[in-house]
């Protein structure tokens, strides 16, 4: 094909999707676990499934790492069907389990050991994979696994689903029950990882950890709500917002969902975030109509959207 000279031919680049999930359903006896759940992961991202507890995360994460298998839908990891080709697929992936699942009577080195004999590499092979995460623990390489601690089993799980070099790396909720320092470290290591060309799907219940990924797709109820950039599913969020206050914040929630321009109301630490139906209502008249029902030190003042507010309007659709 001949290009006009006023032309300018270019090729476009489409992200490789190295996850993709087509319809997959699972149930446990009447529990449906995952309904027709649809995603695709691209080469390189660090995608989050960010939903509360009982979402599905761990479901999924499970049959995408061919532990479990869907009663319907299909998948694939890295091009390989989680039925017909598990074996490639585990030799190629990593997996934290939520809960630490590590030999707690050996030592640190002796399960790093392990899992290294078990894929048939060894520690030393790739030392650089795991090199800034495991000088960490080193000077603990003797001590138990169950006398470390929440932070340290945590870097060592993820050295263990590292130790192989996997291409794709699954993390099902690692920062659960983790003190607040441990998980900004954890963050830290993930982007450090990242660069290293590994794709990494994260499950966490935590909404603040959303705004850390590239991408998200939130998920309730087994159902995938919205998939998108962090920062694109805050832009759409259209409702007015308010943040408000009161001396009796219980009282304040109840109160404040019976007022009629109110659409929901959620607690949010020591505020309550307020999505409005109306334009028209003022934070003046809503101060009013407060005090009137006896608050006091009454404080109202408009707020932008978290990834959580658009989680819990979405869920209210």
């Amino acid at each position: 094909m001949k290009a006009d000279s006023n032309c300018q031919l270019s090729i476009v680049h489409c992200p490789l999707s190295i996850v993709n999930c087509q319809s997959i359903t699972k149930s446990y006896g009447k529990v449906q676990a995952l309904k027709n759940v649809t995603l695709d992961v691209n080469a390189g991202e660090l995608y989050g499934l960010i939903g509360p507890d009982g979402a599905g995360k761990t479901t999924l994460f499970r049959i995408l790492t061919t532990l479990i298998l869907a009663d319907h839908g299909t998948a694939t990891v890295g091009g390989l069907d989680v039925v017909k080709d598990y074996k490639e697929i585990r030799r190629s992936v990593g997996y934290m389990p939520g809960r630490f699942s590590l030999y707690q009577d050996l030592t640190v080195e002796e399960n790093l050991t392990f899992f290294a004999n078990v894929f048939n590499t060894t520690i030393k092979e790739n030392y650089d994979l795991i090199k800034d995460i495991y000088q960490q623990i080193e000077p603990f390489k003797t001590r138990r696994a169950s006398a470390l601690s929440g932070g340290m089993k945590q870097k060592l799980a993820l050295c263990c689903a590292l130790i192989h070099k996997p291409t794709i790396l699954f993390l099902d909720e690692p920062t659960t029950g983790v003190d607040p320092v441990s998980r900004k470290e954890f963050w830290g290591m993930l982007r450090n990882l990242k660069k290293q060309g590994i794709t990494i799907l994260v499950s966490t219940s935590y909404m603040d950890e959303a705004s850390l990924c590239n991408r998200i797709a939130l998920i309730t109820d087994g159902q995938i709500l919205k998939v998108d950039t962090p920062q694109n599913i805050v832009a759409q969020f259209d409702k007015i917002l308010w943040g408000v206050r009161s001396n009796d914040m219980h009282r304040l929630l109840s109160d404040l969902r019976l007022h009629p321009a109110v659409e929901s109301c959620f607690s949010f630490g020591d505020t309550m975030h307020v999505t409005l139906r109306s334009k028209e209502l003022t934070t003046e008249a809503m101060k009013e109509w407060l005090i009137e029902k006896g608050h006091q030190e009454v404080t109202i003042f408009p707020i932008e959207a978290s990834v959580e507010d658009c989680f819990m309007a979405l869920n209210k659709e």
